[in-house]
């Protein structure tokens, strides 16, 4: 067995037959079943999810052995299921939590386990800490309980469920479901091979629309890219959308937790884009505001606009959707986002759902009756036009201290020309200027990397900031 198996922003993640093994994944599933035993939680039972990648569903139902083995029921489903459908069913079985078999975007080689709490939002640190010293005990003594499936079903502790009905009904109950009904959009689907395929185009149908699929059935090689809905891997995603006139594009990511958008115009909206748009649709058109929103320290401050303009609170956490979980659980935080592609709103969960992410943009676009584009160039006129990018800058693991150290003592005066006035150390090392620009940077949690986020009123000046740091800190 693997020594130090560590749950990163979103689980722990590594290469299939490497690390990703039957005998670490059984590990990992006993430490789990022993620290909801030990709050006393086995007989609410758990939730098992799996994704389309290779041997998911052999690597679930090994958890549900595990589980049934400590006679804790579990609720295991027929097919793959999304995340955010994963969670939502904890919720309506009333379990302790969830184990969800995923990699969510990461390249085909990879495979992971998320643990979902009894909340139905990603377990946060003290949780997942316990799971890892439950961990390190089990690699030391090798005792994992495992039952049987047919026995375990004899017993009653494996049960088969579909929760997607329910989650749909739900679903229907966040958004404006005759908005969209009476619009007629055309929209393109691409699930990018992922587990959101069929619910994906279910969802949209029903809601009205019509529904061009593309990419749709299971793959585990992800047609030889990554199942990350991001602008370079929704080419195809752009191609049909002009060629078929369609009014969106829309995507999701390998288990279903992120979403991509297309605009008719074959734009393509980063999510920070599509949060300022979503953030103030919602503020116009839901009666129960809620007191704030959420996002993470490396998310738009056009965010902060709009809730100023409408007297919300803004609540910046670190990375990682478990942090915005909680300010939409304890809060009131009308929406959460962060830039990678994660959101939620109030009503929902509180776990990353690109399914209703992008059934509010189509939302968006049925109530406005305009293009993306359109829209935002008219925020852009009553908010002011910022532009984010982020730099992805390679270090060697030996010399990442180094880096760390020189970040620490990095207190500049000013950045590209410009006043700063604020410095934030909540996750990585983040300065905000006068004019409202800023810049992040912080080391990746899995790959030997820093990531530089910054957000400018020009590209001139996003570009002038990404130089000045690349300098200042030689990296």
């Amino acid at each position: 067995m693997m020594k130090n198996i560590k749950f990163g922003t979103d689980g722990w993640r590594s290469i299939i037959a490497e690390d990703f093994t039957f005998d670490n994944v059984r590990a990992v599933a006993q430490a789990v079943a022993l620290h909801i035993k030990a709050k006393g939680e086995q007989d609410r039972g758990v939730v098992i999810g799996y994704d389309n990648r290779f041997l998911s569903d052999h690597f679930a139902r090994a958890v549900a052995e595990v589980m049934a083995g400590n006679s804790i029921p579990v609720f295991i489903s027929l097919k793959p299921l999304p995340t955010p459908i994963t969670a939502f069913a904890i919720k309506k079985l009333g379990t302790a939590g969830a184990v969800m078999i995923t990699a969510s975007h990461n390249p085909p080689e990879y495979n992971g386990i998320k643990y979902i709490a009894d909340f139905a939002g990603p377990a946060l640190p003290e949780e997942t800490d316990a799971i890892e010293e439950n961990l390190n005990k089990i690699i030391e003594t090798g005792e994992i309980k495992r039952m049987r499936g047919n026995k375990a079903k004899d017993l009653g502790l494996w049960k088969e469920f579909d929760p997607f009905p329910a989650y749909k009904e739900h679903l229907k109950n966040l958004i404006d479901a005759s908005a969209i009904n009476n619009a007629g959009l055309k929209i393109v689907a691409d699930p990018l091979y992922g587990a959101g395929a069929g619910y994906f185009e279910e969802v949209l149908k029903e809601l009205g629309c019509e529904v061009i699929s593309i990419h749709s059935f299971r793959d585990p090689l992800f047609g030889g890219s990554m199942p990350d809905p991001v602008e370079k891997n929704l080419s195809e995603l752009r191609e049909q959308v002009e060629s078929t006139g369609a009014d969106l594009g829309l995507a999701l990511d390998g288990d279903g937790d992120r979403f991509g958008v297309i605009d008719k115009t074959g734009k393509f909206f980063s999510p920070n884009e599509i949060l300022f748009l979503l953030l103030n649709h919602l503020v116009k058109t839901r009666e129960d505001l809620g007191r704030t929103v959420a996002r993470t320290v490396a998310t738009t401050h056009m965010l902060d606009k709009v809730a100023q303009r409408y007297g919300l609170g803004v609540r910046e956490t670190p990375v990682g959707f478990k942090f915005i979980g909680q300010c939409i659980l304890r809060d009131d935080s009308i929406l959460g986002g962060e830039e990678s592609g994660g959101m939620c709103i109030k009503g929902h969960v509180p776990e990353k759902d690109g399914i209703l992410g992008a059934v509010l943009v189509t939302e968006v676009a049925a109530t406005y009756g305009r293009s993306l584009l359109e829209l935002q160039q008219e925020l852009f006129q009553e908010y002011g036009k910022m532009v984010s990018g982020r730099l992805d800058l390679p270090v060697p693991a030996d010399e990442k201290g180094i880096v760390l150290d020189k970040l620490k003592n990095f207190n500049p005066s000013s950045i590209a020309g410009q006043k700063v006035v604020k410095k934030l150390e909540i996750d990585g090392a983040k300065f905000v200027n006068e004019d409202g620009s800023w810049v992040l940077i912080r080391p990746s949690g899995t790959e030997p990397l820093f990531r530089v986020y910054v957000e400018a009123n020009s590209e001139e000046q996003l570009k002038g900031i990404q130089k000045h740091i690349r300098e200042e800190l030689n990296i």
